[in-house]
């Protein structure tokens, strides 16, 4: 198998070396060099043509963001960002998704991160799957940052459906930002059910990606909390860091967002809510799996399919998926109702709850 080159930019020599050395001790993966700044990594992209490029987001001379704009218009390839913890760093790694890049490392500690070690086995398995994303899906650039205006034929479906009790869960992860935003900004704001959804992200990222997203949206997104009501026309992200689960209780059904262990490595874990939604035996249940690496959410379909068979479940064609890992996984189990491409999931969707109308799932 081909060894991937990659070429690693980062301002400090002391994040190029041990970045380099983290990635050249695995027999898949060679550096073929370094960049230290966003001016001299483009230069050595036409000079070297890497699979993969690492790019620091904060840089002097040219920063992470005005270089993966180049890269993403004129080379495009699989670009990781690797960006601080801090709200601003969340935010530019945001719009780095937004504008192409396929995931994101989050440093430790800082620019410099001393313990940047701890990311090794993420900084490794990111570099392998991301080199078989869809690139051509990545140069689409999905940046919108007015509200969207929810077409016609979506606002008269909504109006006609009868308002029984619904649910839909949506799990996601490589990608995913960039696919939700597709997805959530499509409906309309008398959306006729809560959306709990799992994005694999780090603590401190999933409260910009909501507020993100409820800035373009036209239902009110948010980052979930603890013992919260679930409303219809309100979409909950679960927390980074947290695993999200609902349930029903006196007051309607609830969200329950702990610090638990990760299910998978994942924490949140999409199979973790989906085996929650399974508790919910008065609710008709839509789920949709979107982009992202690895198979999580694959079993919790099955417990859910197992325990509530009227289950609408949806998946992302393979056409639009940035890395077809998950929506695959979950098409493996046979019990994906409608795989889908990325554009007209929020239409499928609307079209299942306005098909069942009264038929709410008491199983």
């Amino acid at each position: 198998m081909n060894k991937i080159n990659v070429l690693v930019v980062d301002d400090s020599a002391f994040m190029r070396k041990i970045i380099t050395d983290l990635l050249n001790s695995h027999p898949r993966i060679h550096v073929v060099d370094t960049a230290r700044n966003g001016k001299d990594a483009l230069k050595k992209i036409d000079e070297l043509n890497p699979d993969v490029v690492t790019l620091d987001v904060e840089m002097p001379i040219m920063d992470g963001i005005a270089a993966l704009k180049r890269i993403m218009a004129e080379k495009p390839r699989p670009v990781i960002m690797l960006s601080s913890l801090t709200k601003e760093g969340a935010e530019k790694t945001l719009e780095s998704i937004a504008l192409g890049a396929v995931d994101f490392i989050a440093k430790p500690s800082g620019s410099i991160s001393l313990d940047i070690r701890e990311k090794e086995v993420e900084i490794k398995s990111k570099v392998l799957q991301s080199v078989n994303a869809n690139v051509a899906r990545l140069c689409e650039n999905d940046k919108k940052p007015e509200k969207t205006v929810v077409s016609t034929f979506t606002q008269h479906a909504i109006s006609s459906i009868k308002k029984t009790n619904q649910i839909v869960g949506i799990g996601t992860s490589t990608g995913g930002p960039r696919a939700l935003q597709r997805v959530v900004t499509q409906l309309p704001r008398d959306f006729p059910a809560p959306i709990v959804i799992v994005q694999h992200m780090p603590a401190g990222f999933t409260h910009s990606l909501a507020k993100r997203l409820d800035h373009m949206s036209q239902i009110t997104v948010k980052e979930a909390e603890d013992n919260e009501v679930l409303k219809n026309g309100i979409a909950y992200i679960a927390p980074g860091g947290y695993q999200m689960q609902v349930e029903h209780s006196g007051r309607g059904v609830i969200s329950r967002v702990t610090q638990g262990n990760p299910r998978n490595g994942h924490q949140p874990s999409v199979d973790v809510l989906f085996e929650s939604l399974a508790t919910l035996s008065s609710y008709q249940v839509y789920t949709v799996l979107m982009t992202g690496m690895g198979a999580d959410g694959a079993n919790g379909l099955i417990l859910l399919k197992n325990k509530k068979s009227n289950t609408v479940a949806i998946s992302e064609s393979k056409e639009t998926c940035v890395v077809y890992g998950m929506p695959r996984a979950a098409e493996k189990t046979k019990l994906i109702d409608f795989v889908v491409e990325l554009p007209e999931i929020s239409n499928v969707l609307i079209k299942q709850m306005k098909a069942r109308g009264v038929n709410n799932g008491n199983q």
